[in-house]
């Protein structure tokens, strides 16, 4: 079903009352440096199986 715009709006207005508006870009921050590293990591992952796929076909 997924989140709806309602249930996130909810989420949001309790990270803020908890955390606080100046925590916030931080908190950001560290979500996205995150999301990043888990992207790169599967990146990295990927590229390694097809490496290893293509010595295996030589």
């Amino acid at each position: 079903m997924g989140i709806g715009f309602t249930e996130l709006l909810v989420i949001l207005v309790i990270i803020l009352i908890l955390f606080g508006p100046g925590k916030l870009p931080e908190i950001g921050k560290a979500l996205g440096r995150g999301i990043r590293e888990c992207k790169d990591a599967q990146k990295d992952l990927r590229s390694g199986k097809e490496d290893s796929d293509k010595k295996k076909d030589e």
